[in-house]
């Protein structure tokens, strides 16, 4: 795709569509909208395809970190709301015995599975902190005002979680 194959960008496309789809209509909550952050996304890899890594990480971390990026733009974009903590905790209660949603779709099972999995078993700082910034876009220092801890320890905990996550994640990839 680097060297501006079509056919390798159609692969390409085909093979990754469904998990950038996913992950951006959860973070953005609006079809239409995700469907534009997902082909911005696919052109911003086309584009980029030379400035890729793989010392740094796969293609798919990659690529989904481009889409993760442009998804939060979005929502920044959209006034900000501040979230008081007993509605954010019922967002995560919700989110972890919610159905099947597109983004649930998007990804096997067993991922999913592992994934929420992990994510129930950090501790519940560490599992807000991540939320308010990966899912819901927040930078740490926003994190620290809505948590009402200081900005070292809102960047702690997010730090925390991903590191748990990764663990977590990377232990049953071995398995």
């Amino acid at each position: 795709m680097a060297a501006g194959d079509a056919d390798a960008a159609t692969a390409f496309i085909r093979r990754f569509q469904a998990r950038v789809y996913g992950l951006v209509v959860t973070i953005v909550r609006d079809e239409g909208s995700a469907e534009d952050v997902a082909q911005e996304a696919f052109v911003r890899a086309w584009k980029q395809a030379h400035t890729y890594d793989p010392r740094r990480g796969r293609v798919v971390t990659w690529l989904l970190t481009i889409a993760r990026n442009l998804a939060i733009d979005v929502i920044r974009v959209k006034s900000a709301q501040p979230l008081e903590p007993d509605v954010l905790e019922e967002r995560l209660q919700r989110a972890r015995v919610a159905g099947s949603s597109p983004a649930d779709q998007a990804v096997p099972p067993d991922e999913r599975d592992r994934m929420r999995s992990a994510i129930a078993d950090l501790p519940l700082e560490q599992r807000r902190a991540l939320f308010l910034a990966a899912y819901l876009g927040r930078t740490a220092k926003e994190v620290g005002e809505l948590e009402g801890v200081p900005l070292g320890t809102a960047k702690t905990r997010i730090r925390a979680a991903m590191l748990r996550l990764r663990e977590s994640l990377e232990a049953t990839n071995e398995v």
